[in-house]
Parts: structure tokens; C-alpha cells; sequence
């Protein structure tokens, strides 16, 4: 029987891959739901060309344009965020692929692990604001959870469960500024930092990949996807982006998951787990390798690295806190509103301004994220660019 998945963000970086994959696998896979925020356009097309059950526009005002764009087909046509969160429920969905941007991906995440899902994880934040809820929610509802960031991937299909992990591992390339020094990032651009040397993605989390504040979460999401602890978890930077992620076990042995850098890999096998099916394209050509290097991340001139460790330190709600700023001074930056390192400065500084709950519930995350994107605008607009 085809598995049947719903795409949270088809019309997005991960989305489109996830995509290419169903259609390479049409005996295996169907597409049952797909979602989007705003890109009608888009999700028309990919409607005309899956023929899913149903589609969500997250964006309510969106929803008369795509109805009309599909009136000729018989596809449910939804609007807004409860119908987003009610379509991952249904009844025939296997997967769930939570390939949202951001804090958006939480309720649906939600939704779904309580519906009994499998859920494929692309949506780092979901783990990164609220990680002991969902992995109690997980653990409840029985509800698998598949990574599918490739180092995540990676140091998933190299963990030996039977045996004790002494730490994770995880690579990074370093982004566009690796070489920068302070002085130089103090003017860099948006252009600039949207010039990825090795992946190619949305503009939010290729913007986290300049500043490493997107290798943080990783750090984050790490812990309550391996259950380990902060300081097992390393963060090696990678420029080549061949080495997706390695464990080391208590013996010293090092395992490394090698590739290159395609995310189709680690989308399809979090969807045929714990099967490898064929995938076309590109393989790892060895002789045009003749260097792997390795270096440590400078959390000097990348801050971001620093504060996220900090936030997964105290825990409660301050990996919640430091999202929602990030997601606020991200925007900023994209605007011109905003230099590259003071992104750092009013995250670090909303962290001492937002109250700290030591054991939040649902409810306080929300309040949390709301009060976050309230004072972190403001120190945005009062002059921290200044």
C-alpha cells in the first residue's frame, strides 16, 4: 500500500524536494495533503500535478484566488491556521512532512504526533521552542519522530542504539563569512548572506546558516531527538559539506554519514525508514575530494553558536525566547533594518528580558513567543542598530 503524506510547506526549499521524491517513487508514495503560507501560484501547480486530497493556505486572504485555481478539480480547498493544524488529523495520512518555517510548525506538530502520525521533522524550531513537550508527546501518543535536517539524518542512521553514544558530532559549513573577520561582518549584506557556498534554501534558515544561529538549534534539536546531553554534543565546522554528521562511541570509534550535499537523501529515507530505496542523481565522487577539512566554530565573531548552548543550558522556556528573537531580527536584517552582528545583540538582550519559566506548559510557550517578538521589535525599532 502507497504511504500516504501530507506536506506541511510544499512550496518551500524541503517541500519541492519532497516532492521530486514522490515523484520518483510513484509506487510508493502518494501525496495526500499539501500546505502552504502564501505562494498560491505555486500551490496550484503542484494541486494540478499530485492531486491531493486537500490543500491549506495558511493566509486566509489567499484562500478565493486558490479556490478558484482549482475549481476545475475535485481538491478540498482550505484557508488558515486551524484548518492547517486539522488537516495533518486525517484519517488516511501516514507521514507528516513539517517542512513550515519557524514557530509555525509547532501546533500542527502537535496535532499530528496526537493523531498518531509518523512525522518527518524538517521544522528544527518545533524541538527547538518546546523539545521536552513534544518528546512527552511522542512517548505518549506512540509517535514516531524522523529526522530529516541531514545532520540530523546522519547521525541518526550512524547511532547503534545497543551501544552508549559518547557524543554527537555535527558539522558545519561555516556559511558564506567563515573567513570574515569581526571588523568585515560589521558591513555585510543581505546579498551576501544569502550566497550559500554549499546549499541551496529558503531565505530565513540560509540567513541562520550565516550567522550559525541555524547550527545551534541543531544543537538543540539534538538533544531531545538522542537524548543526550549539552555538553555531548560538538559542533566541528566542515566547509566541503560531505561529512553530514558523525557519533563517537564510548570506545572512541567515530562513524560518519558521507554525501553530497542533497537533501532528497535524508527526506526519502525518513519517509521509506527503515528501507533505502534508489534516488537519481548526483553520488559522492571521492577524487574531487582530495581535502576534508575540519576547523572549530568561533563563537566570538558568530555569537549566535554561544547563545543557543546557553539557552539549551538553562532550558525551560529560553530556547522559546531565543527563537522568536531570532525569527524578529532575521526579518529585520532582510529589511535593511538591521546589521548582520546586532542580530546577536538583541537576541542576547531579550534573553534578560523575557521572564524565564523553568517549566513551561503550552500555554506558556505561546505567551512567551508573543511577549519575545513584542520586546525584540522594539529593541529593533529603539536604536540597537544604532
Amino acid at each position: 500500500m502507497k504511504k500516504q503524506i501530507a506536506i506541511l510547506g510544499s512550496t518551500g526549499s524541503i517541500g519541492t524536494q519532497a516532492l521530486q521524491v514522490v515523484e520518483e517513487h510513484p509506487d510508493l508514495y502518494e501525496v495526500y495533503a499539501l500546505t502552504a503560507n502564501n505562494k498560491v501560484e505555486l500551490l496550484a501547480e503542484q494541486a494540478r500535478k499530485f492531486m491531493p486530497e486537500a490543500v491549506v493556505i495558511a493566509n486566509e486572504d489567499k484562500y478565493i484566488q486558490l479556490k478558484e485555481a482549482l475549481s476545475d478539480l475535485p481538491i478540498k480547498v482550505y484557508a488558515g491556521t486551524d484548518a492547517l493544524c486539522q488537516i495533518v488529523e486525517s484519517g488516511p495520512i501516514h507521514i507528516v512532512l513539517t517542512a513550515m518555517v519557524g514557530y509555525a510548525g509547532l501546533r500542527p506538530t502537535i496535532n499530528a504526533i496526537k493523531a498518531g502520525k509518523t512525522i518527518a521533522l524538517a521544522n528544527k524550531e518545533t524541538l527547538v521552542v518546546a523539545g521536552e513537550l513534544i518528546n512527552d508527546l511522542a512517548s505518549q501518543y506512540h509517535t514516531p519522530i524522523l529526522p530529516v535536517d541531514s545532520e540530523h539524518s546522519a547521525i541518526f542512521q550512524c547511532l547503534e542504539r545497543e551501544n552508549p553514544v559518547h557524543k554527537i558530532i555535527l558539522t558545519a559549513s561555516g556559511g558564506p563569512f567563515r573567513t570574515l573577520t569581526m571588523e568585515q561582518l560589521r558591513s555585510v549584506t543581505k546579498e551576501q548572506a544569502l550566497k550559500h557556498p554549499n546549499w541551496h534554501m529558503g531565505a530565513k534558515i540560509t540567513i541562520d546558516s550565516a550567522s550559525m544561529m541555524n547550527k545551534g538549534f541543531e544543537v538543540i534539536e539534538a538533544k531531545w531527538l538522542f537524548g543526550v546531553r549539552p555538553d555531548q554534543i560538538e559542533v566541528v565546522v566542515h566547509p566541503q559539506s560531505v561529512i553530514h554528521s558523525m557519533v563517537e562511541f564510548e570506545d572512541g570509534a567515530v562513524k560518519a554519514q558521507l554525501g553530497v550535499p542533497d537533501m532528497r537523501l535524508p527526506i526519502q529515507y525518513a519517509f521509506s525508514y527503515p528501507r533505502r530505496e534508489h534516488l537519481s542523481g548526483e553520488r559522492l565522487d571521492f577524487a574531487k575530494y582530495s581535502t576534508l577539512t575540519f576547523e572549530a566554530p568561533d563563537t566570538t565573531r558568530f555569537r549566535n553558536l554561544a547563545l543557543a548552548y546557553e539557552a539549551l543550558h538553562q532550558g525551560g522556556n529560553m530556547p522559546c525566547i531565543v527563537n522568536a528573537a531570532n525569527e524578529v531580527v532575521v526579518s529585520a536584517f532582510l529589511k535593511d533594518q538591521l546589521s548582520f552582528l546586532k542580530m546577536s545583540e538583541v537576541i542576547e538582550k531579550a534573553m534578560s528580558m523575557v521572564p524565564f519559566i523553568k517549566v513551561p506548559t503550552y500555554n506558556d510557550y505561546v505567551e512567551t513567543d508573543a511577549e519575545t517578538r513584542r520586546i525584540a521589535a522594539e529593541l529593533v525599532i529603539n536604536g540597537m542598530n544604532k
